[in-house]
């Protein structure tokens, strides 16, 4: 099959699983990695290949991009401290605690393999980064607290640069077989720091050359330019691509992005929204392509074990931050700090950092196949367990809570339209008093019911009054669009004023939806 043709059918199958989760509520990414392991393994497609190149080429840097403009950067700034032991001791500690666990599995268990520790090393260093896609959009579906959503992204989107570093160089100690040392420390710091640095300085060009354009086509190409030109730039320079790429999205966010037009910002963000559904689409499903069910199965042993040795590194790493912070203003629940730590799923770039190893290696078949079976076991145990967890530890259902309130609110305001509309039948007689009667017993009864429901379930605390002012303010701002597109129509107001108001309102309603 040509690969256009795969492409399109892949988009098509995207597509309808989207569909489909929507109303089964299954989360997004476990189903399409579900289908995409069935199809792999009956042969009926054969897209291409998930390589080490098309990931850092194409899809790594526009998902990183379009994750960091939609960062609030200033509740990051008062998280940094918290953000940064997750992202930078936190990713070494994952790694040497995951390789040690499997190193004493192999010499204490004789169905496990005796793995070096440069070995162990390295599987550490490519499950240590977290990629909890469907785990960030759920929580956003079920109405998980804005601070925890905050930490769970920010810390995904700066370990995978953090991650892909530390790997890189731990690869490059074991290919020279050079000692690690405090030279390691050194070069990590140049490789992040001068990414940083390459990000910002494109950021603020890109920012000087957009900041006062009202043409939407130009900034979203001009976006497409910074993202992937950072990216590309940074690789080629010899440092960081990713952290170039979140320099770079961060600071557009902040400078311009959120201080243009509104008409531009809601096509620029629409732009990358697509971007990032089409982008994870394509890998998700291209993740499950390449899985082999057979290796899987015959390296069961290891594979179990590497996955418990990754869980146990990660409670380790995220409890272990909760302690620290305990003393302190940063401090978060320790219910957070379960939810982070099973929230933790392996991606697609665990999946790559493994591929990428050279055929030279020893162990690289079985290095590969832990990873691969980590981010299967990730996805489908972790993926589907997460939200029942956070529910079942207080931190999810608030929404739900208030989805039931409105339902029972709206049948009972149902039941009194239908007592008015009794009450108007007596007036002008169209039936018998009795009959009437009848009916209206039944519905006050009904009614009367709802209300004392409606007692019981009433949300605790501002969190109704939060939501309710939420809805009456973009109620009002949708009223205030229709009679400005009414009043454009007549032609009582001219077609620049209508698109200068219209765009000040749809920028009310994305801010609305934004505290949302």
């Amino acid at each position: 099959m040509p690969y256009e043709l795969a492409i399109l059918t892949l988009f098509l199958i995207a597509s309808l699983a989207a569909i489909v989760v929507r109303k089964i509520h299954l989360p997004y990414t476990v189903a399409l990695v579900a289908i995409g392991l069935m199809l792999g393994n009956m042969g009926v497609l054969h897209p291409p290949q998930l390589t080490p190149e098309v990931l850092f080429a194409l899809f790594l840097p526009g998902l990183i991009f379009e994750a960091a403009i939609h960062l609030d950067s200033k509740a990051m700034l008062r998280d940094i401290w918290t953000i940064t032991a997750l992202v930078v001791p936190g990713v070494v500690a994952s790694m040497l605690v995951s390789a040690a666990i499997l190193v004493y599995a192999g010499q204490l268990l004789p169905a496990i393999p005796s793995l070096t520790w440069p070995i162990a090393l390295l599987f550490g260093a490519a499950v240590a980064a977290t990629d909890p896609v469907a785990v960030v959009s759920l929580f956003k579906e079920l109405g998980a607290p804005k601070r925890l959503r905050l930490l769970i992204e920010s810390e995904s989107l700066l370990n995978d640069g953090t991650g892909i570093v530390i790997f890189a160089l731990v690869l490059g100690y074991i290919e020279h077989k050079a000692q690690i040392d405090g030279k390691i420390l050194f070069d990590f710091f140049k490789v992040t720091g001068l990414g940083a640095l390459i990000g910002i300085l494109i950021a603020l060009v890109v920012a000087w050359m957009i900041e006062d354009l009202d043409d939407p086509m130009i900034v979203i190409t001009m976006s497409v330019i910074a993202a992937y030109g950072s990216f590309l730039i940074a690789e080629q320079m010899g440092v960081s691509g990713v952290i170039s790429t979140v320099a770079t999205g961060l600071i557009l966010q902040n400078r311009v992005l959120c201080h243009i037009y509104p008409s531009v910002r809601l096509s620029v963000e629409g732009f990358w929204e697509f971007m990032a559904f089409a982008l994870n689409s394509l890998i998700f499903l291209l993740m499950g392509f390449s899985v082999r069910i057979d290796m899987l199965t015959s390296f069961w042993p290891i594979v179990l074990t590497a996955y418990m040795a990754m869980v146990v590194a990660r409670f380790l790493v995220v409890v272990g931050v909760w302690a620290t912070l305990y003393p302190t203003k940063l401090r978060f629940p320790f219910s957070w700090s379960l939810v982070m730590g099973w929230g933790g799923l392996r991606g697609a770039l665990s999946m790559v950092l493994a591929l990428s190893l050279p055929d030279s290696l020893i162990y690289k078949d079985v290095v590969v196949t832990m990873v691969f079976g980590v981010v299967l076991l990730s996805i489908f145990i972790q993926g589907l367990t997460i939200a029942p967890l956070a529910k079942w530890l207080g931190i999810l259902g608030k929404k739900v809570q208030l989805k039931e309130y409105e339902l029972l609110r709206t049948q009972a305001l149902l039941a009194q339209t239908a007592l008015d509309e009794i009450e108007d039948l007596q007036r002008h007689h169209i039936a018998s008093k009795k009959t009437l009667e009848k009916i209206a017993k039944e519905y006050q009864e009904l009614k009367d019911q709802l209300e004392q429901n409606l007692q019981q379930k009433a949300p605790q605390g501002d969190l109704l009054r939060t939501e309710e002012e939420l809805r009456v303010k973009r109620h009002i701002l949708n009223v205030q669009k229709a009679r400005l597109l009414e009043a454009y129509h007549k032609g009582t107001i001219s077609k620049d004023i209508y698109e200068r108001l219209s765009a000040e309102l749809d920028a009310k309603l994305l801010q609305i939806d934004n505290e949302n």
